[in-house]
């Protein structure tokens, strides 16, 4: 049984030979599912009145009399199916519902009968009225429930009234049990704060009379000392009086020969002070030009100043520029000048690189090891937080609770206020470690962003190292197989010559970082460029070594590997030995 509707609707009520009368009836639709025999579905509707508990009308309408050809459907031209049929029929019932408030309502329930009492066969219509005519959407037959329908009805609603009370029931137990554990809890705390009431009561009592000794016993004091200064300041005050009546007579003889001199020297500044009001009266009209022309002036110097600051800003610029253009220029001028020593030193950068890449590692572990400490330090405050914040609150509700029961009780205002400066004070000093551990906590969050930052920088250099030292070995192996190939395609030499070695095999790493962006065969020198390499060789020679500042790191210098390759081949040792056929030199040439 599936209820689908149940609702209080106010219905016209007809019989015959009576006037009509509205009545508050209950309507409630149900849908029945039988499985045996044979799958069914019945819709039920019932009509009952709250006040009259014998008043039950019922109707059962199957799926099969609907459908029939005598059936509702055909009867009441209906065009939907026994499906949608509830739905559309509680829709028509909220419609009512929604009307009844209103004083001409558009949808009305009637219910109708042939004998002047409800009773036997009553008609359950649903009318839509309007100016024109009243147009009945939908009108059921339904039959007085007998006495057996009515005893099981009653029966249904009886049982559940037992329900609902046994429910009510249980929840007045539920909520006797919490209340009676609240006010017992209630209880326990109230007397626990008259303990703690009493106690403070017996403490400032102490305190008051403590403070009252010590008070009198200060008053004593002071009044002793008081009587002393009093004796002290009457003999000065005697003295005193005795000077300055000696020092009043040789004044007032001094003053006399003084007034005579002022009354000459006042007519004298009566007359300059004339003479002075007519020259103030010219320079206040001097002074408004003044100021009107120093208003401009200062637009002025604004405006220049604006301008003087843009080109400040323009002219650091430049000369920054210049700067970094005059440095690039020396240092270009250092590296021409020293390119047989940077040769020489490939080797030892390559050697710094690898410590270098090997030093930035460890340095990378020792600082993922220091991030994890400062995250866990981070942990451990914010934890600390969390119980500062238990400990405020708790400290709050306690004060809240002091504050009511003071009032409510009137003592003491005196304590109750000390009480209240203490706990404030002690708030105060929690919420300022709370502060100071915020402040200490953004602080470490700070070093933990600035530790990544670090982290990622150094992580980023590892990666450009690694790949400058792939690109190095690459180069290098390239170009020993160049020499190689070189070499073997010449024609065959002497035996001297067989037996020395490669000379650019003999420093791989020292060329290393010069060729990555030439992309340029080691045979494709021209006889220009191994001149010019050769009277370079001539002029420096063996020069000393370059210092280990052209080898760090720039944003504004050059780098090595930009250069030619030609400058590759200044750091070929000289040799008295037999010429060795080479792929940038003549025999002639290296001999020298």
């Amino acid at each position: 049984m599936e209820e689908l509707f149940c609702k209080e609707l106010q219905v016209n009520v007809r019989c015959r030979d009576c006037e009509d009368r509205k009545a508050n009836i209950r309507v409630t639709i149900e849908l029945q599912l039988t499985n045996s025999p044979v799958h069914k579905r019945d819709l039920l509707v019932r009509l009952t009145d709250d006040l009259d508990p014998y008043f039950l009308f019922n109707l059962s309408i199957s799926e099969e009399d609907f459908q029939s050809l005598s059936s509702l459907k055909v009867q009441q031209g209906l065009l939907i199916d026994f499906t949608s049929f509830p739905q559309k029929f509680i829709d028509l019932l909220n419609l009512c519902y929604s009307e009844q408030v209103s004083e001409n309502p558009r949808f009305l329930l009637h219910l109708s009968t042939q004998s002047p009492v409800l009773e036997g066969l009553a008609s359950f219509s649903v009318v839509e009225t309007n100016a024109f005519k009243h147009l009945n959407h939908l009108s059921l037959r339904l039959v007085q429930g007998s006495d057996k329908e009515i005893k099981d009805y009653l029966a249904v609603c009886l049982s559940s009234l037992k329900a609902e009370k046994q429910a009510v029931e249980m929840k007045l137990k539920k909520t006797e049990d919490d209340l009676t554990r609240q006010l017992n809890y209630a209880q326990q705390t109230l007397s626990e704060k008259t303990k703690e009431l009493d106690k403070m009561r017996s403490e400032w009592t102490s305190q008051s009379s403590c403070l009252s000794s010590r008070h009198s016993l200060e008053l004593q004091s002071e009044r002793e000392k008081a009587a002393e200064l009093q004796s002290r300041l009457q003999q000065q005050t005697e003295q005193i009086r005795q000077e300055l009546e000696s020092s009043h007579k040789t004044s007032s003889q001094q003053l006399h020969g003084r007034l005579t001199e002022l009354e000459a020297s006042c007519r004298e500044l009566t007359e300059r002070k004339y003479k002075n009001e007519s020259v103030i009266r010219d320079l206040k009209v001097k002074l408004v030009g003044a100021e009107e022309e120093c208003q401009r002036s200062k637009q002025q110097v604004l405006s220049l100043r604006r301008e003087n600051g843009t080109l400040d800003t323009g002219v650091h610029d430049k000369e920054r520029v210049v700067s970094q253009l005059q440095m690039r220029v020396a240092v270009l001028e250092q590296e021409i000048k020293d390119k047989e020593q940077l040769m020489r030193r490939t080797k030892e950068v390559l050697e710094a690189t690898q410590q270098q890449k090997e030093s930035m590692e460890e340095n990378a572990e020792s600082k993922e090891l220091h991030n994890r400490k400062l995250e866990a330090t981070v942990k451990s405050l914010s934890e600390e937080l969390i119980k500062a914040n238990g400990i405020i609150k708790k400290l709050q509700g306690e004060v809240r609770g002091l504050v009511g029961k003071i009032k409510l009780k009137n003592t003491v205002t005196v304590s109750q206020e000390k009480v209240l400066q203490d706990t404030s004070e002690k708030l105060q000093s929690v919420e300022k470690v709370l502060q100071s551990t915020q402040q200490q906590l953004s602080s470490k969050e700070e070093q933990v962003s600035k530790l990544k930052e670090q982290l990622e920088t150094t992580v980023q250099k590892l990666n450009e190292s690694r790949e400058v030292l792939k690109t190095n070995e690459n180069v290098i192996n390239w170009l020993n197989k160049q020499l190689n190939e070189k070499q073997l395609s010449r024609k065959p030499q002497s035996p001297e010559c067989m037996n020395t070695p490669s000379l650019l095999s003999t420093a791989p790493a020292q060329r290393a970082q010069f060729y990555p962006q030439t992309g340029r065969a080691a045979a494709d020198v021209t006889p220009a460029e191994q001149r010019s390499v050769q009277e370079a060789i001539r002029h420096t020679g063996d020069s000393g070594a370059l210092d280990s500042k052209y080898f760090e790191k720039r944003d504004d210098s050059i780098p090595i590997y930009g250069l030619s390759s030609n400058l590759l081949y200044k750091d070929f040792p000289q040799q008295t030995k037999p010429s060795i056929a080479s792929a940038y030199f003549s025999a002639s040439s290296i001999s020298r």
